[in-house]
């Protein structure tokens, strides 16, 4: 088994930390009420950038290590997902600046649709690494499990967030290297016979 690329490794822990982050800080911010601008708000808003962004890496670095086969899927599922990244991004940069909002819109289908690529995307991913038996079954339904979390209710983003966690454990570890295969020792000087007299 290849090792997983720094890359790899370093966005499948700092997403999901990162998602924790924000899900946290957003909790926080509606303390006074609501949520609304504050430094909660854009402190919390800017790691969820960062996590999508992170993501996006993730899915990109996941491609080279699907199933020889299956790399042609892998490549559009990424695609998928990063779809899904750069309606996250458009979104939150209009949270962050309500001028960016007013003046670029994100059409309505893509909002709908942009989260559900995320997802669709990174689930096939994972399944491909279930396959290429880089993470265990559990991940992708723990994937799964934190969208719906999410879904059901966006104060469940902590839940979330650590089932994430757990989720992209796997990746974040460096795989076992398997041993080399042990060579007898040569025999030095020539061999005796031990014929019978």
């Amino acid at each position: 088994m290849s090792s997983n690329s720094v890359t790899v490794r370093q966005a499948a822990l700092d997403a999901p930390l990162l998602m924790l982050a924000y899900g946290v800080l957003r909790l926080l911010d509606g303390l006074d009420g609501g949520p609304g601008p504050g430094l909660a708000w854009n402190l919390g808003h800017l790691a969820f950038f960062a996590a999508m962004l992170l993501f996006g890496a993730l899915a990109a670095g996941l491609v080279p290590l699907a199933p020889t086969g299956a790399r042609r899927v892998a490549t559009v599922a990424a695609a998928v997902t990063v779809l899904g990244v750069v309606c996250f991004l458009w979104v939150i940069t209009g949270d962050l600046s309500p001028a960016f909002r007013d003046s670029t819109p994100l059409p309505t289908p893509l909002r709908a649709a942009g989260p559900m690529a995320f997802t669709l995307g990174m689930l096939t991913l994972l399944g491909l690494m279930v396959a290429a038996r880089r993470v265990p079954v559990w991940s992708p339904l723990l994937f799964g499990a934190a969208v719906v979390a999410v879904t059901v209710n966006l104060n469940l983003l902590p839940l979330a967030a650590l089932l994430l966690v757990t989720a992209l454990a796997p990746l974040s570890r460096q795989p076992a290297r398997p041993e080399p295969a042990r060579t007898p020792r040569a025999t030095s000087g020539p061999v005796r016979s031990r014929a019978l007299h």
